[in-house]
C-alpha cells in the first residue's frame, strides 16, 4: 500500500466547497419557506463538484470531490434548521406585539444561533461516527448513491451537462415570471367558483320552523404556480407523495373553506377580510385564520406519530450509539490508520462544554433571568445530544432527505416549553426562550445529520474523518455569518404579501413552531382548531393513511403551490410510464436522468429568486420597468395567463422528454 498521502483537504476544495455551501443554502432558504421542504444538497454537490474538478487546469482526486461535497453539504443543513425555527420569531404576536418586528435587527442573535447549533451538531456526531459509520449494518441509501456518483464520474458522465443545463432553464423561466423580472408568464390565476344561492329552513330545538334563510359560498379556484422548483419537488418526490401533498389542499380550498362560507358567509368579514372584500381575499381570509390553525394542529399530531412509528429504531438507535461509544473508546488501536482518525473525542467534548457560555449568553438575553438561562441550555445540551443520535441513525436508515426535522424540533419544543412554565417563565420571556431552545436543536440535528450521512460517503470513499469534521466546523464557522443574508432578503423582498409567513413565504414549520411556543408557553392559543387538526390527523391515521404529515402541509399551503407540486408528481408518472417499456437499465437512466434535471429546476429558480430579491432590495423594482418604464408589459394582464401554457409545456419537455430519449449523450 502506498504511502503518500492523496490530496484531500486543499485549498481548492474547501475553497469551492463554501461557495456551493452558501449557494444551495440560499436555494434552500426560498424552497423552504415556499414549499414547506428543502432538498438535500449532497448528491447535486457531488455532480457538481464531479463536473468542476473534471476541468483540466481544475482537475482534482476523488477525496477532494470529496471534500467539497461535505462542505457544500452544510449550508443546506444549516439553513433547514434556521427556516423551521428562526421565522416563528417574526410570526409569533403577543397581546399585539410580535417577537421580533423584523429579522434585519436581529441579525447578530439569529448568527449565534446558527453557530452554536451548527457546531454543536459537529462536535456530537463527532462522538457517534464510529457506532454509527463503521460499527452498524445500516443502509445509508442517500450516502451509497453519493459514493457511486463520484465512483463512476469519468469523463463520458453526462450528469453534470444535465443539473447545468436545467438550472439555466429553471432560472430563465424565474426572470419570466417573477414581477420582479421581466415578467411575460403569469405565475397563477386565481378565482372563486360560485355555488347558486340555496334557501334552507332553520328550525328552533323544539324543531319549530323559524324561518327561511339563504345560503350562498362557493369554490376558491387556483392554477398551478408556473414554478420550475415547485415542479421539480414533485417530480423527484414521485406521483404517490405529490398526489398525498394536493389531497390536503384540496381538503382546505375546495372542502372547509366552502363549508365555512356556506354556512356563515359574514366569518370572513368579521376576522377582518374586509365587508365588500372579493370572494377569493374572503377565502384566503378563513384559510390564513381558521384552515391554518387546524393544519397545524395536524402537523403536531402526524410529527408524534412519526417519532412513535420509529420507536423501536430510536431506542436501538440510543441503546447501540452510546454503548458502541463506550466501547471504541477502550479499543482505539494505538496506531489507527487514516481512515479511521477523528477529532479526539476530548476535544469534541471541551468544545462543546465550551459553547455552553454564549449559549447560556443568548438564553439570558432572551429572558432576563439567570435560572432560565442555564436550565435552557442544559436542556438545550440534553436534548440535542439525544436527538442528534436519534436524527443520525434515522439518517442511515432513510437518508437526510427524510430525516424527521421537525418532528425531533417539536420533541425538544415541549420538552422546554414544560420546564419554563415549570419555573414560571411565561409570557413573551417564556416563548422567546422556548424558541431559542428549539432553534439551536434544529440547526444542531440537521448538521449532525448531514455530517454523519457525508462522513459515510466519505469512508466509502477512503477518507480521512478528522479532515471531514474539520472542514465542516470551518464550514459552519463562516457560512453562519452569511446564510441570514438571503432569508433577510427573501422576507423584506415579499413585505407586499405578508413577508415570511405569508402568502409568497407561508414557510409552514416555522408556523407550526411558533403556534405551540405561543399556545404552550404564551397561553395565546386556538386550542379549539388545533384539537380539530389533532382528530382529522388521528382519523387518517386510525384509517392507515400514507403520509398524514404530507397531508396536514398541504393544507397549510397555498393551493398553488400544492397543485404545482403535483403538476411535478404527474410529470414523473408520464416520464415512469414511457420508461416501463424498455429495459431495466433504461428506467435507471431515466430515473436518475430525470432527477438531476428536476434538482437543477430546483436550484435553477431558487438561485435566480434569491438574487431578484437582491435587486428589489437595492432599488431596482422589476427587470420590466428599468427596460420599459412600465410596471408590466402591455400585453401581459390580457395574454400572462395563457402564455404560461408555453412555460408548462417547456418544463414538461425538459423533465419528460429529455430523460426519456434513447441519446445519453
Amino acid at each position: 500500500m502506498s504511502t503518500k498521502t492523496p490530496a484531500e483537504m486543499t485549498v481548492k476544495s474547501v475553497g469551492v466547497g463554501l461557495l456551493l455551501a452558501f449557494v444551495f443554502g440560499s436555494a434552500n432558504a426560498y424552497l423552504g419557506m415556499r414549499a414547506g421542504q428543502t432538498v438535500a444538497a449532497t448528491i447535486p454537490a457531488a455532480v457538481i463538484a464531479m463536473a468542476l474538478f473534471r476541468i483540466p487546469a481544475f482537475r482534482g482526486s476523488l477525496l477532494e470531490q470529496n471534500i467539497t461535497r461535505t462542505a457544500a453539504s452544510v449550508g443546506e443543513a444549516l439553513v433547514a434548521g434556521a427556516i423551521f425555527t428562526i421565522p416563528a420569531f417574526l410570526m409569533v404576536e403577543i397581546n399585539g406585539q410580535r417577537l421580533w418586528n423584523d429579522l434585519g435587527s436581529h441579525y447578530w442573535e439569529a448568527t449565534l444561533i446558527l453557530l452554536t447549533g451548527g457546531l454543536i451538531g459537529v462536535f456530537f456526531i463527532i462522538l457517534l461516527r464510529r457506532p454509527l459509520v463503521v460499527e452498524s449494518d445500516l443502509p445509508w441509501p442517500e450516502s451509497v448513491a453519493s459514493y457511486e456518483i463520484v465512483k463512476a464520474g469519468g469523463e463520458k458522465s453526462s450528469a453534470p451537462k444535465y443539473i447545468f443545463g436545467a438550472m439555466g432553464f429553471g432560472g430563465l423561466i424565474q426572470i419570466l415570471k417573477s414581477d420582479k423580472g421581466l415578467q411575460i408568464f403569469r405565475e397563477f390565476s386565481e378565482g372563486f367558483l360560485a355555488f347558486p344561492q340555496s334557501v334552507i329552513r332553520h328550525f328552533n330545538f323544539a324543531r319549530q320552523p323559524t324561518g327561511e334563510v339563504t345560503h350562498f359560498g362557493g369554490i376558491p379556484w387556483s392554477t398551478p404556480a408556473l414554478s420550475p422548483a415547485l415542479i421539480g419537488i414533485g417530480y423527484i418526490i414521485g406521483p404517490r407523495l405529490a398526489s398525498i401533498n394536493v389531497a390536503g389542499g384540496i381538503i382546505a380550498w375546495w372542502m372547509l373553506i366552502p363549508l365555512l362560507m356556506f354556512f356563515d358567509p359574514d366569518l370572513a368579514t368579521r376576522l377582518g377580510g374586509g365587508e365588500n372584500a372579493a370572494p377569493e381575499v374572503q377565502a384566503f381570509t378563513l384559510w390564513y385564520n381558521i384552515v391554518r390553525p387546524i393544519a397545524v394542529g395536524a402537523m403536531l399530531v402526524s410529527a408524534c406519530y412519526t417519532l412513535f412509528s420509529m420507536r423501536s429504531s430510536i431506542v436501538t438507535s440510543l441503546k447501540g450509539a452510546l454503548a458502541a461509544s463506550s466501547e471504541a473508546a477502550g479499543k482505539q488501536p494505538a496506531m489507527p490508520e487514516r481512515t479511521e482518525l477523528d477529532i479526539p473525542a476530548k476535544w469534541a467534548i471541551l468544545s462543546t462544554v465550551g459553547l455552553l457560555v454564549p449559549i447560556t449568553g443568548i438564553y439570558y438575553y432572551f429572558t432576563g433571568g439567570v435560572v432560565p438561562a442555564i436550565v435552557s441550555a442544559l436542556i438545550m445540551t440534553a436534548a440535542g445530544f439525544l436527538l442528534s443520535a436519534v436524527g443520525g441513525y434515522l439518517v442511515g436508515l432513510v437518508g437526510s432527505s427524510n430525516q424527521p426535522l421537525s418532528g425531533l424540533t417539536l420533541a425538544a419544543l415541549v420538552i422546554s416549553a414544560l420546564v419554563m412554565i415549570s419555573l414560571g417563565v411565561t409570557g413573551p420571556a417564556g416563548v422567546v426562550a422556548v424558541l431559542g431552545v428549539a432553534s439551536v436543536v434544529a440547526c444542531a440535528c440537521s448538521v449532525s445529520g448531514s455530517l454523519i450521512q457525508d462522513l459515510k460517503a466519505g469512508h466509502l470513499l477512503g477518507g480521512t474523518p478528522w479532515k471531514m469534521e474539520v472542514v465542516e466546523i470551518i464550514s459552519v464557522a463562516m457560512l453562519s455569518f452569511f446564510l441570514m443574508a438571503p432569508i433577510i432578503a427573501l422576507h423584506e423582498a415579499n413585505l407586499a404579501t405578508g413577508g415570511i409567513g405569508g402568502r409568497a413565504l407561508p414557510a409552514p414549520q416555522a408556523g407550526l413552531v411558533a403556534q405551540l411556543a405561543k399556545g404552550i408557553v404564551g397561553g395565546e392559543l386556538a386550542w379549539g382548531l388545533l384539537a380539530i387538526g389533532a382528530a382529522f390527523a388521528i382519523a387518517l391515521i386510525l384509517c392507515g393513511a400514507r403520509a398524514p404529515m404530507l397531508i396536514a402541509v398541504g393544507m397549510y399551503l397555498p393551493f398553488d403551490t400544492t397543485s404545482a407540486i403535483f403538476v411535478g408528481g404527474m410529470m414523473a408518472w408520464v416520464a415512469s410510464a414511457i420508461a416501463a417499456r424498455r429495459s431495466p437499465e433504461r428506467r435507471a437512466a431515466v430515473e436518475e436522468k430525470g432527477t438531476l434535471l428536476a434538482s437543477g429546476l430546483i436550484a435553477g429558480e431558487a438561485i435566480v429568486g434569491i438574487l431578484l430579491a437582491v435587486t428589489f432590495i437595492a432599488g431596482i423594482g422589476s427587470f420590466t420597468e428599468v427596460l420599459t418604464g412600465s410596471s408590466e408589459l402591455p400585453f401581459f394582464p390580457a395574454l400572462g395567463g395563457w402564455l404560461s401554457l408555453l412555460g408548462f409545456a417547456a418544463i414538461a419537455w425538459v423533465l419528460i422528454r429529455i430523460p426519456t430519449t434513447e441519446s445519453n449523450g
